[in-house]
């Protein structure tokens, strides 16, 4: 994983700070400028925004397309790529069922940080010269924007995704299913949801989006309360999707929540990465450079 920013550009991607801006565009910019600029000021190099634009030299390559400016800020031979090679679908899956709608430990539900994530990713995407769209879902897709790079597309994508209203059950399989069978050229789909689904079912989609040549990275997105289970008290707990109930002892089940959780983010682990798929656990009170950091990451690494 690349560097993180510098502490002191965090501000820029605190989720309580973003949750106070007004417009997701606002959002969005604000997120992504502040992390290009937290990436500018690392002292770290070989890693940045614009290696995306970039490829290695090869062999064979002609000597007069080498960049010898980013040869000298990051002492590796990289050339320009050719407008062909550097544009590619993207496409953005919001998961906002119920089960997204939860908030415990963190200044915003899991369904907010992830728009602000999508948004935020779109806006970079756009700044990449991607292709980009947009699919909302629950137990079916209820939103859809098809991959666009014309002028004015970011802007739908950020409007839509403000005005996105909670769905009902999950079922995440079901989408990825269908847009691996609409995808015809070449793409990076990025799934952003909290997995709380049959974690067979969710693999099962992804590797089909895989399997047809798309790559893929998966957000996972927890409330700091599901990752840690702090609850103390005999206290009843409602299933947000299904209504079902449960009273239970938090110090009694605590350890076997953790393991179950362990467990499926083990699952998600090994199934994901073991075909090719990013795969990355987020907290939600936590500021977004990771989730840019992945995805720039993997978006460098796609030739």
């Amino acid at each position: 994983m690349p560097a993180t920013a510098p502490n002191r550009d965090l501000r820029f991607l605190d989720p309580a700070v973003i949750a106070r801006l007004a417009t997701m565009e606002l959002k969005a910019r604000t997120v992504v400028e502040g992390f290009l600029s937290g990436l500018h000021r690392s002292p770290y190099k070989g890693f940045s925004v614009e290696f995306a634009e970039y490829r290695q030299y090869l062999p064979g390559d002609d000597l007069s397309t080498l960049d010898w400016k980013v040869y000298a800020r990051s002492d590796r031979h990289y050339v320009k790529k050719f407008e062909e090679e550097t544009n590619l679908d993207c496409h953005l899956l919001l998961d906002v069922s119920k089960s997204m709608t939860y908030r415990g430990g963190a200044p915003t539900s899991k369904l907010e940080y992830g728009s602000v994530l999508a948004a935020s990713l779109a806006y970079l995407m756009n700044r990449q010269r991607d292709a980009t769209g947009l699919i909302a879902f629950d137990e079916k897709i209820l939103a859809r924007l098809p991959a666009s790079a014309r002028p004015g597309h970011l802007h739908a994508i950020l409007l839509a995704l403000e005005k996105l209203s909670p769905g009902d059950r999950s079922d995440v399989g079901r989408p990825l299913h269908q847009l691996a069978e609409a995808l015809v050229k070449r793409s990076l789909a990025v799934l952003i949801s909290d997995l709380l689904d049959e974690p067979d079912t969710v693999v099962r989609g992804l590797k089909h989006l895989r399997h047809r040549g798309t790559d893929v990275i998966v957000f996972q997105l927890l409330d700091p309360h599901e990752l840690r289970f702090p609850f103390k008290g005999a206290a009843r707990f409602t299933d947000i999707e299904s209504a079902d109930e449960i009273t239970a002892d938090p110090s009694r089940v605590r350890a076997s929540y953790l393991k179950a959780l362990e467990e499926m983010r083990a699952f998600y682990e090994r199934e994901l990465r073991g075909v090719g798929i990013d795969y990355l656990m987020l907290d939600t009170s936590k500021p977004l450079d990771f989730a840019l950091l992945a995805y720039l990451d993997a978006r460098s690494r796609r030739k």
